[in-house]
């Protein structure tokens, strides 16, 4: 069996990988979902497509290519690309069974592999969180992270005419992927108004020095924003998209500090395509399948050394709570080498607390406003998989009178489409505040296709790691 196994190979995972195999971990296996390491982070072109500045596309790459080279080099480490965990068993007392199947999704050959962890290092990530609101699904609303993948992975841009809307500093590295490609940003809206902003990030602003290079890589956006004069507003939102096939227009409102538009303030922008991000969720369908308890903020609850409440679980990373990219390689030290049973560096977990103060004042400058459900009129389309208005789930709320999921899933298909909830779960939850308890979306199966022929491969040849 693997020492350690980590899944997920972000930022998180790679450091936990590595720093398992320098506390002691014989043999480490890193498996990942995409056919490289890197995560969303650091996403980037396959290697068929080398791009020599490619570099100017990330922020620290450098740090990237020595993590990448290190896993590479070690030959204790093995790396298992396009690995899909699609199953785990639990046990008692131990870390789950994790079953997986490596190839590409479309292909036809892929290989069942299930692992048998002495310890196991969850880095999934996390996933973005976009507020419904009338005409977000015509052609051309597109998340953030959408915009940001096809930027840096394809070199593609979402259209000529952007705007940028939503909440939190994901927004501008967004706004300079686009520039980079070729968009024209007219203008980037921010929800959170400037009493909030200025309580979040000016509390003892000081304290921020530790945080390095924070400063310059928010400095470089800015100057983005001047080179190309792209306005900035805060305490607004795109509140409607219009257009037939397409979105042609957006309205933009001015917020109160719940963030429910103020009437009278609605202005038209023209735009042949609209990035939306609220902020990131953890994703949690794996940490939850193997036993992890979660937090109130859905967020997986771990002590000081990474653990969860599952035996020889350890997780690192968004899936503790959305931080960025310096949370998640302090805490993928922590856990890696606490999954080793060694002792975490001092300096690793320095930064974890520099960092996770960061991540307390990112909440509180950008956490979404009660007043965003207010956003989906009854015809708004909130599950788009199955086409559920928030009309029909408001209905269905009040007919049924159950504070459960399942009465609600099973009256109006909410969550049941090919996503799973992935995208409307947390906007259900928003919508029906008091009446859904809270946290019951995250609960929902890992969405891997997996087709009958390869379970029964799977279950015929017992493909089970045991190496020592």
């Amino acid at each position: 069996m693997p020492d350690v196994l980590v899944v997920g190979g972000g930022p998180a995972g790679m450091a936990a990988a590595l720093a398992a195999r320098r506390h002691g971990a014989e043999h480490v296996v890193l498996l990942e979902a995409g056919d490289d390491v890197g995560g969303q982070y650091w996403r980037h072109p396959p290697a068929r497509r080398v791009d020599p500045d490619e570099g100017k596309w990330h922020h620290g790459w450098q740090r990237f290519l020595d993590l990448r080279s290190a896993l590479r080099r070690d030959p204790r480490c093995e790396v298992v690309t396009n690995a899909h965990v699609w199953s785990v068993d639990r046990r008692d007392g131990a870390p789950p069974l994790v079953h997986a199947l490596i190839g590409e999704v479309d292909g036809q050959a892929r290989v069942p592999r299930t692992f048998d962890p002495a310890a196991l290092v969850l880095a999934t990530g996390a996933q973005e969180r976009t507020l419904p609101f009338p005409g977000w699904d015509l052609p051309g609303v597109v998340t953030a992270g959408a915009a940001q993948a096809l930027a840096k992975g394809d070199r593609v841009a979402v259209g000529r005419r952007v705007l940028v809307t939503g909440s939190g500093p994901f927004l501008l590295p967004v706004v300079s992927s686009l520039v980079r490609i070729g968009a024209r940003v007219v203008g980037v809206v921010e929800a959170a108004g400037a009493a909030r902003l200025a309580r979040g990030w000016g509390a003892k602003p000081w304290r921020l020095a530790a945080t390095g290079g924070k400063a310059a890589e928010l400095a470089g956006y800015l100057r983005v924003l001047a080179a190309h004069r792209i306005p900035y507003r805060v305490g607004a939102a795109v509140v409607a998209a219009h257009g037939d096939d397409r979105v042609e227009a957006v309205t933009v409102a001015r917020l109160t500090p719940d963030w429910s538009p103020v009437p009278g303030t609605q202005r038209r922008v023209e735009v042949d395509a609209v990035c939306v991000g609220h902020g990131f969720v953890p994703r949690a369908e794996l940490a939850i399948s193997a036993g992890c308890a979660l937090g109130e903020d859905g967020a997986v609850e771990v002590d000081d050394r990474q653990r969860t409440s599952v035996p020889g679980v350890f997780t690192a990373g968004e899936l503790t709570g959305i931080g960025g990219v310096d949370l998640a390689l302090a805490e993928g030290l922590v856990a890696g080498a606490a999954a080793a049973g060694g002792e975490p560096a001092p300096a690793a977990l320095r930064r974890r607390a520099v960092f996770r103060e960061f991540a307390t004042r990112l909440a509180a400058a950008h956490a979404v406003g009660s007043g965003g459900r207010s956003w989906a009129d009854d015809a708004t389309v909130v599950c788009r998989c199955e086409d559920v208005t928030a009309g029909a789930l408001r209905r269905a709320a009040e007919l049924t009178g159950s504070k459960g999921l399942r009465p609600l899933k099973l009256t109006t298909r909410a969550g049941l489409g090919l996503c799973q909830g992935r995208t409307c779960g947390p906007a259900v939850e928003d919508l029906l505040t008091g009446v859904l308890d809270p946290g019951r979306t995250a609960h929902r199966p890992i969405a891997v296709p997996v087709r009958l022929g390869e379970l029964a491969d799977h279950d015929r040849t017992g493909n089970r790691e045991d190496v020592p």
